[in-house]
């Protein structure tokens, strides 16, 4: 478990903007010498085996190169997603509808007074929850009406990047299937 990573890359094959191909993002992957490289969905989730803690870095650099643009990139060892997972406060809720409950990646964690500037945005049937590497959104209405999610997804102060109960559960499967 100690050598499986996840990758969340921000703003990938989003609305025809910084179009990448899994399969030659695999590649490129595996080019880099990490194993067990597999994406879920085209959005830029990543699971494999291997590199190093300076692994974002390469990877940033060599998508420039390669691709011609670098996204932001959202790198965990395997425990470290787990128990962001973990810390979720809705699972329940995305376990019976995913699409209704995102979990938002930071780059920093919000301050007090962040915090409680979005939790005011919140809809009466929204929750929201903070912790010090991801934000926990129910948003029962969806999340295409949410106030609340689009001014998290706009954060100007540090980069975040969303994914859905369902996904970041399948992320999660996906991983589990690399051999430790």
């Amino acid at each position: 478990m100690n050598d499986i990573k996840i990758l969340l890359l921000r703003g990938v094959n989003v609305g025809g903007a910084n179009r990448l191909p899994m399969p030659e993002f695999r590649q490129y992957l595996t080019e880099l010498r990490l194993t067990h490289v597999q994406t879920h969905i085209q959005s830029g989730n990543v699971v494999f085996a291997g590199g190093d803690a300076d692994m974002d870095a390469a990877i940033s650099a060599g998508m420039k190169l390669r691709f011609g643009f670098a996204p932001r990139l959202f790198f965990y060892p395997l425990a470290d997603f787990a128990a962001i997972l973990a810390a979720n406060p809705y699972q329940a809720y995305g376990a019976a509808n995913g699409a209704l409950v995102h979990l938002y990646f930071l780059s920093a964690p919000f301050s007090p007074d962040e915090a409680a500037h979005l939790t005011a945005l919140a809809a009466r049937d929204e929750s929201i929850t903070f912790s010090p590497r991801a934000a926990y959104l129910h948003a029962p209405s969806g999340i295409g009406r949410s106030a609340l999610a689009e001014k998290l997804s706009q954060m100007k102060s540090f980069d975040v990047t969303a994914r859905n109960y369902t996904s970041v559960s399948a992320i999660a499967a996906l991983a589990a299937t690399i051999p430790a």
